[in-house]
């Protein structure tokens, strides 16, 4: 088992960052106010940051709890940093942080040969909610928006496994990259607990004093056969339904990043392009905006989290109803993990298409959800849950 910090961002174009090793860290809690994360990040300017940031991490911004089912049990936020930080640009290895030693090389290579170990798991995954339940919950849902008291609302499920024995964190990260080969893959590893994250979508990027937000609405599966996939990516490409989904969404965007945008700045970069992954289609678009220099880690937070794609339209009554209707607390899922750079510039995921590891409890956990609006079907969206977790779940076990 893994007794100190890890973190890997692969972005599967052959460049990746691995961070490693006992430094400083902040773990979010009770005892500290929101502020302490914008502190830690001061403090450590100089270096790495490594970021966790849960879902539940909303009831600081706004009137709101959690108090459903916590089988996970994540904290609030994590941010740490390591003694060494590595970047790994096709077969080049270079040591950015902390001194390459023959430690920290043999740790650098353990980690890379896994991609290439196969190792088969035997998870016994059960959905915390039944059909029928999950079917009640979006009829509900639907009466919430035939009455206007939303327009879309993002609504999730787990899937658990007990009793879990992981002998090889690193081979579990690569198995599942192997199914996904996402842009914002990662593994995420402190203390009690471990991220196996296969994310395709970006929930905010800082370039200087430019943010970048790519919400995903709308996913088709993928098929083996070139003349029929190219129609389901067709058929996504022009569907009414996932289109208002995510036009929904970026609206949404906008508006969160129009609390901290200069004006005139928010700009819709792509609206509802179709992007291509090992396993589904998903309708993605681009919004931007520029920011004042001053605008802390925090005040962007405030201004944006959870992100649009995760919650729905409005946003705040949205998330009343996640925790009416869901019987699990997200935690980590839908919240994000990312890399803060010494210059302040950052990545931050959305954390889907992942697993989630207590290594206290040996409890695995893995959330799935959808976009419900007026126009949805409750036997398609559950469909649509198992098109995006079977693939993972079956390969995971292959």
């Amino acid at each position: 088992m893994l007794n100190f910090p890890v973190a890997y961002f692969n972005s599967n174009d052959g460049k990746s960052l691995l961070g490693f090793g006992e430094n400083s860290s902040i773990i979010l809690d009770k005892s500290k106010d929101i502020e302490s994360l914008d502190k830690f990040i001061l403090t450590n300017s100089d270096k790495f940051i490594f970021t966790s940031i849960s879902f539940d991490l909303k009831n600081r911004f706004e009137n709101l709890n959690s108090n459903n089912k916590d089988d996970i049990e994540f904290p609030e936020a994590i941010l740490f940093t390591t003694k060494y930080v590595v970047e790994i640009d096709g077969g080049n290895i270079i040591f950015i942080q902390g001194n390459e030693t023959i430690e920290s090389k043999t740790f650098v290579d353990d980690f890379l040969k896994n991609e290439n170990t196969n190792t088969n798991y035997s998870f016994n995954f059960n959905a915390t909610t039944s059909k029928d339940n999950y079917l009640d919950k979006l009829q509900s849902l639907k009466k919430h928006i035939s009455l206007g008291d939303i327009y879309e609302v993002n609504y999730c499920q787990e899937f658990i496994a007990d009793n879990v024995e992981i002998e090889n964190e690193f081979n579990l990260y690569w198995k599942l990259n192997e199914i996904t080969k996402a842009p914002y893959s990662a593994f995420f590893n402190f203390e009690n607990h471990s991220i196996y994250c296969g994310s395709p979508e970006l929930y905010l990027s800082k370039r200087g004093d430019k943010l970048t937000s790519k919400p995903i609405k709308g996913t088709s599966k993928r098929d083996t056969d070139k003349v029929q996939d190219e129609k389901l990516k067709a058929t996504l490409k022009n569907d009414p339904k996932e289109r208002a989904e995510n036009i929904m969404i970026v609206d949404l965007v906008r508006n969160d990043l129009s609390r901290i945008a200069l004006k005139n700045s928010v700009n819709v970069e792509e609206l509802c392009e179709i992007y291509s992954f090992e396993t589904v289609h998903q309708m993605i678009s681009t919004v931007s905006c520029t920011i004042n220099e001053e605008t802390s880690f925090t005040d962007i937070l405030k201004a944006t989290f959870p992100m649009g794609s995760m919650t729905g339209v409005p946003k705040i009554r949205a998330l009343e109803l996640i925790e009416e209707h869901e019987d699990f607390k997200r935690g980590i899922y839908s919240g994000t993990i990312g890399l803060i750079q010494p210059n302040g510039d950052f990545d931050l995921n959305v954390v889907i298409r992942s697993l989630v590891y207590n290594k206290q409890n040996k409890t695995i956990s893995c959330g799935v959800g959808g976009a419900i609006t007026d126009l949805s079907i409750p036997e398609k969206e559950y469909e649509e849950c198992f098109v995006k977790v079977k693939r993972i779940l079956d390969a995971i076990n292959d």
